[in-house]
């Protein structure tokens, strides 16, 4: 029997085709990623490390192009909290949460299309959104306000009109986190999700949004790093041949969800995949899976890196372990993507220049997620006239949120009533006082003033909740904003819901606080 021997130049340059990295820098790219674009890697991921301003974007990109024409350059800007573009700033756009809200997929898409429109101005083709996970789990620490909600065909819509306003701007959505993140409640950038449910639900409740976006025209979808007993018992979503192969490509008639489109794998470096197979091990076994493209993303890679993890993937081809045809395959279907963006953006360039949909659709949105509850007893809402204190009580930040970006209606306070306050309290200044100790000095801090106590997810966080009551008893004219999942009952003579805490959603919270009325 003959062995075939993979061509070298061809072969190597499929292994090249599937790494998607990232790299640390703003004004230029790393002499080593710009070489290897010309020696056949596709594409990029960019993060808020690399961005300064829409324009300093659009020529770090051009210099990628110049290596690569038909580059694909990702991002993972959902909006709201989770924002790349405006990290140092907070989002001008609210996130999933606060569109589920007010469920007006028109608005939904308007808000999609604007930020295609940035990202396109930036240069960037690839956008790692939207999340079409059910928050099934209130507890969930990685999901939350990312969501557009809790029930299928809220989610499912919306998903399908982020999707449809993404791509009208030429930018490739990529619909996360298949087969669905929204009902476990361990982050899988820090160990293995486990989600036990039956098929029957799983199909009804998790696949809906993914079916509907797939059904929508979506280009991309993002395996999620969890394992689901019901699909396959031992590996996770990313490198689970049932979950990628046998049930997102098999084609509808045959039970599946007939994808056709590329498959991006979550950050591969996540402790649920590396963690447990190493991580040149996951990037094998996640394109022997059905992936196409591997995000290397949550820390910069280097030029070491990106060979060693080409050269197991030549190794696993010529070994046995990985079929050439298999990875040519993925190869081939990042390239393909690539082909789109290309003809994407000739499109954009040659259509009339009819302006942005409009910077301030983020804005409007935000201020039409907002929900003010005053208790049974509570006279009419007064807005405060005076400056008051604002208490933030900040719980740990996520990785795909980070903790960079600033949040709360505190900076918009301060401009719309100078002499505003602020004061910012953690998990840790709880246990070190206790909460009953901590509301005592958030009181003697606010003194007289108006007192405002933020919180974010407090149905999440004992400590926080514990401290809200203890201020409440003492000030119950305190004003109380929820910015995350506002699953626990409101409290307070004065509750506002943002359903996000991105910059736009503290904003319209300070206008009704302080009753500056827009317009």
């Amino acid at each position: 029997m003959t062995t075939v021997v993979p061509d070298s130049d061809t072969l190597t340059r499929d292994a090249l085709a599937v790494l998607q990295p990232t790299f640390v820098g703003t004004n230029r790219a790393p002499d080593w990623l710009l070489a290897q674009l010309d020696n056949g890697m596709t594409g990029v991921g960019l993060f808020g490390r690399n961005v300064v301003s829409t324009e300093q974007l659009a020529e770090l990109t051009e210099q990628l192009r110049e290596a690569r024409p038909d580059v694909l350059v990702a991002i993972d800007e959902e909006g709201g909290d989770v924002t790349r573009l405006d990290v140092h700033g907070g989002s001008s756009v609210p996130g999933n949460h606060a569109l589920g809200s007010v469920d007006d997929p028109e608005l939904t898409r308007a808000v999609a299309a604007e930020i295609g429109r940035r990202l396109a101005a930036g240069g960037v083709n690839v956008n790692w959104a939207p999340s079409a996970d059910i928050n099934s789990d209130p507890e969930n620490p990685v999901i939350g306000v990312r969501s557009f909600g809790e029930e299928p065909g809220l989610v499912s819509r919306h998903t399908v009109a982020y999707v449809e306003g993404l791509q009208s701007a030429g930018v490739a959505a990529c619909v996360k986190h298949f087969p669905g993140h929204g009902n476990t409640n361990v982050d899988s950038h820090h160990a293995m999700p486990r989600i036990d449910i039956d098929l029957d639900t799983l199909r009804s409740r998790e696949l809906a949004p993914f079916q509907a976006a797939i059904a929508a025209g979506t280009r991309c979808v993002m395996s999620a790093h969890i394992l689901v007993p019901a699909l396959d018992p031992e590996r996770p979503g990313t490198l689970s041949p049932a979950v990628l192969t046998g049930l997102l490509r098999t084609p509808v008639a045959e039970g599946g969800l007939g994808f056709d489109g590329l498959i991006y794998t979550d950050a591969i470096e996540m402790r649920a995949v590396a963690g447990t197979y190493g991580l040149d091990q996951g990037c094998v076994l996640a394109i022997a899976a059905g992936a196409d493209a591997l995000c290397i993303g949550g820390t910069p890679s280097d030029e070491a890196e990106v060979l060693r993890l080409r050269d197991a993937l030549v190794t696993a081809v010529r070994t046995g372990e990985l079929p050439e045809e298999r990875l040519h395959e993925a190869a081939e279907r990042v390239r393909a993507l690539g082909r789109w963006t290309t003809a994407e953006r000739q499109r954009i360039a040659r259509r009339p220049n009819a302006g942005p949909v409009g910077a301030e659709i983020g804005l409007l949105a935000a201020r039409r997620a907002v929900r003010l509850t005053r208790s049974a007893d509570a006279d009419a809402f007064q807005p405060v006239a005076r400056p008051p204190h604002v208490a933030a009580f900040t719980p740990g930040a996520n990785i795909a949120v980070g903790d960079q970006t600033p949040w709360g209606p505190g900076t918009e306070l301060t401009r719309l009533l100078p002499g505003t306050t602020t004061g910012d309290h953690s998990r840790s200044d709880a246990e070190r006082l206790g909460p009953a100790e901590l509301a005592a000095e958030v009181l003697a801090t606010a003194g007289e003033r108006p007192l405002v106590a933020v919180v974010r997810d407090s149905h999440r966080h004992p400590w926080m909740a514990a401290t809200l009551t203890a201020l409440l008893a003492a000030r119950p004219d305190t004003i109380v904003v929820e910015m995350g999942v506002p699953h626990a009952a409101p409290v307070g003579a004065t509750h506002i819901a943002t359903y996000g805490a991105a910059r736009v959603c503290g904003q319209a919270a300070a206008e009704i606080i302080a009753g500056h009325h827009p317009g």
